[in-house]
């Protein structure tokens, strides 16, 4: 049994995330953390520093301001972390980085397991289609409380594009600002905020003549909270480093 104590358990994604595991038989939620201190079925505490629940592994879905005090929890206690907050500043990332130097950290941009294997389609498109002079553009949709934009999602789609193709892109985000045909080397990257939408992003290869689009779209949030439930029995059993989806997929 993976025990989990789950930070940010007053969010959506908290809901989701303790609602699927209660159906699941090889996990449970034995705490949770939340500044607002949610009546829940498991005991909720207002901070990191307050916990006193031991764990397996801890999922996080918060906000990037609360990842540092996690992370430092995480250290102290050696319990292993799922973080899946996005938008985190370059010295979060760095703190998250140095703490898996000394604890098993996982770190996705999206925990969904489809958009994962995007990540991987997206590298062999462009390794293919690129030197057919195709141009690529990244769009992606998301409900009208999304703060951030673009998303994490699109950003590590571009990301792993210009991985795959030894960082040869360069990124533009508003052409209302410049009158000229876009660069060879330039990959487009479009936020639309809207309604309800759950997550949608579109990697579309446009050629002469033909155009290929490679898309995931989320239907329900349940789609990341399976990711990191599974993220999290993997990464209860690692030692300390940094890891990602990919990892946990192979």
């Amino acid at each position: 049994m993976v025990n989990i104590i789950m930070h940010g358990c007053g969010g959506k994604m908290g809901h989701v995330v303790a609602d699927l595991v209660k159906n699941d038989p090889d996990c449970q939620i034995v705490a949770g953390i939340d500044p607002a201190v949610p009546a829940l079925d498991f005991p909720v505490f207002a901070s990191p520093a307050e916990c006193t629940v031991d764990a397996d592994v801890i999922i996080d879905f918060s906000t990037a301001t609360a990842v540092p005090a996690l992370l430092d929890f995480a250290k102290e206690k050696q319990i292993p972390v799922v973080v899946c907050t996005t938008a985190l500043s370059d010295e979060t990332q760095a703190k998250l980085e140095e703490t898996s130097k000394s604890v098993a950290v996982l770190k996705s941009a999206n925990m969904s397991i489809g958009v994962n294997l995007l990540l991987d389609l997206v590298q062999r498109a462009a390794q293919i289609l690129y030197d057919a002079n195709f141009d690529i553009e990244v769009v992606e949709k998301h409900h009208n409380q999304k703060i951030d934009a673009p998303s994490g999602t699109a950003m590590a789609l571009a990301d792993a594009i210009n991985t795959a193709m030894d960082e040869k892109f360069h990124y533009v985000y508003d052409r209302s600002q410049k009158r000229e045909k876009r660069e060879r080397t330039e990959i487009g990257i479009h936020a639309i905020r809207g309604g309800n939408i759950v997550g949608e992003h579109d990697v579309i290869f446009a050629g002469r003549d033909e155009v290929i689009t490679l898309s995931h779209h989320a239907s329900s949030r349940e789609v990341f909270a399976v990711g990191a439930v599974k993220a999290a029995k993997f990464l209860a059993e690692q030692p300390a480093g940094l890891y990602s989806m990919k990892e946990v997929l192979a």
